[in-house]
C-alpha cells in the first residue's frame, strides 16, 4: 500500500492499495478561517493521489498570504537561532574561562569554588546539547518530521533535557549550600560534596532515564521533541520542584541575612561576607525560575513567541550571566589574579634583570 507520508502541510497514516482516506483543515489553518470541508487522498498502484480538492480550495487560503508573509516568518526564525548561537557561544567562552581560573589558582579551591565547577559545566552541557540537537533535527530542510524517529534524534533530545535539568538542579545546589554556610556559619565541610553531586548530577540522571522508558514503552513515536504529551510531565515535574524549593530556600536565606545583619555583635568582616557570598544566589534563585513557572501554567500554544524570546535568546545568555557573577566580579578572584599578576611581573622583571647582569660581567 501507501507508506505514511508529510506533504507539508499534513500527515498521511498508511493505507492499503485502493482504499482512501479523508482528512480536515489543519488546526493551524483553521485559526485563520474555519471550514468543515474534508481533503482526501487515494492509494492507487502509483502510490498517493493528489490532495483533492487542494488545500487552497478546501481551506480557503486564497486571502492568505504571500509569500512576504512567509518569508518574513523564517527571518524572524533564522534571526532568533543566530541570536541564540551567539548567546550560547558568548556563555560557554566564559564559562571555560571561569572554570580555567578556579582550576588554575590553588588559593581558589574550596568547595564553594567546586560547586561553581559543577554549576558552570551544567550551563556548558546545555549550550551543547541545544548546537547538538539544532545539528540533528534541523541541519536539513527536507527532514520528514512527521515520520522522523531515528535513534539520533531522540538520543539528542534525551541529552537535551537532561542538561536542562542538571542546570536547574545545581541551581538547586548553589541555594542549598548557601543555606548551610549560613546555618554552619561558615562551616566548609566537605562531606556534604558527594551528596551535593548526587543531587546535581544523579537525580536528573534517574528522572532522564524513567522519561526515556516511559517513551519507550507507551509514546514511542517521532523524535520526543513534542511537548504536548502527557509524559513530558515526567521531565516538568521536577523542574518545578527545584524551582519551588529553591524558592524556599530564597525566602528562607533572607530571613536569615536579615537577622545577622541586624545582629549588633556582628563585626563589619562578617557582614560583608555575608553580602558577598549571598549577592550572586540571591539574584539568579529568582532570576532563573520565574519565567519557567509563568509559562509552565499555561498550554504550550499559548505565549509561543515570548516563551522562545526567553527560553531561547535570553535563556542563551545566562551562563555569562552565571560566570560574571560567580568569577569575574568576585572580589576573591580580581584580588587572586592581581597577586599572581603582580607576582609574574616581578618574575619577569627579575628574570631581565639577570640576563643584563650576565652580559655585562661577560
Amino acid at each position: 500500500g501507501c507508506p505514511t507520508e508529510w506533504d507539508g502541510v499534513s500527515c498521511w497514516p498508511a493505507l492499503p492499495l485502493g482504499q482512501s482516506r479523508a482528512v480536515a483543515c489543519p488546526d493551524i489553518l483553521n485559526i485563520f478561517k474555519k471550514s468543515k470541508e474534508l481533503i482526501q487522498r487515494n492509494c492507487t498502484e502509483w502510490g498517493w493521489s493528489l490532495p483533492s480538492p487542494p488545500y487552497h480550495s478546501a481551506c480557503q487560503l486564497e486571502t492568505l498570504g504571500s509569500n512576504n508573509d512567509t518569508e518574513a516568518k523564517a527571518c524572524h526564525f533564522v534571526t532568533m537561532k543566530v541570536l541564540y548561537t551567539c548567546g550560547y557561544s558568548t556563555s560557554m567562552a566564559a564559562l571555560l574561562l571561569a572554570i580555567g581560573i578556579f582550576s588554575c589558582f590553588r588559593k581558589l579551591h574550596c568547595t564553594r569554588n567546586s560547586i561553581h565547577i559543577h554549576f558552570f559545566t551544567s550551563f556548558i552541557l546545555r549550550g551543547t546539547a541545544v548546537f547538538i540537537k539544532d545539528s540533528v533535527l534541523f541541519s536539513d530542510e527536507s527532514i520528514d518530521h512527521c515520520t522522523m524517529s531515528t535513534v539520533t534524534c531522540k538520543a539528542a533530545i534525551a541529552f537535551f533535557q537532561y542538561s536542562v535539568l542538571a542546570n536547574f538542579y545545581w541551581l538547586l545546589v548553589e541555594g542549598l549550600y548557601l543555606q548551610t554556610l549560613l546555618l554552619l556559619t561558615f562551616t566548609c565541610d566537605r562531606s556534604y560534596t558527594w551528596g551535593y553531586v548526587l543531587i546535581g548530577w544523579g537525580v536528573p540522571m534517574v528522572t532522564v532515564g524513567v522519561w526515556v522508558l516511559t517513551r519507550l514503552q507507551y509514546d514511542n513515536h517521532g523524535c520526543w521533541d513534542d511537548y504536548s504529551s502527557l509524559y513530558w510531565w515526567v521531565i516538568k515535574a521536577p523542574i518545578l520542584l527545584a524551582i519551588f524549593v529553591n524558592f524556599l530556600i530564597f525566602l528562607n536565606v533572607t530571613r536569615m541575612l536579615a537577622e545577622k545583619i541586624r545582629c549588633p555583635d556582628l563585626s563589619k568582616t562578617h557582614k560583608q561576607q555575608y553580602m558577598r557570598l549571598t549577592k550572586s544566589t540571591l539574584l539568579l534563585i529568582p532570576l532563573f525560575g520565574v519565567h519557567y513557572v509563568v509559562f509552565a501554567l499555561f498550554p504550550m500554544h499559548v505565549g509561543v513567541d515570548a516563551r522562545l524570546y526567553f527560553e531561547l535568546v535570553l535563556g542563551s545568555y545566562q551562563g555569562f550571566l552565571v560566570a560574571l557573577l560567580y568569577c569575574f566580579l568576585n572580589g576573591e578572584v580580581q584580588a587572586e589574579i592581581r597577586r599572581n599578576w603582580g607576582k609574574w611581573q616581578r618574575s619577569m622583571e627579575s628574570n631581565v634583570f639577570n640576563l643584563a647582569t650576565q652580559d655585562f660581567t661577560a
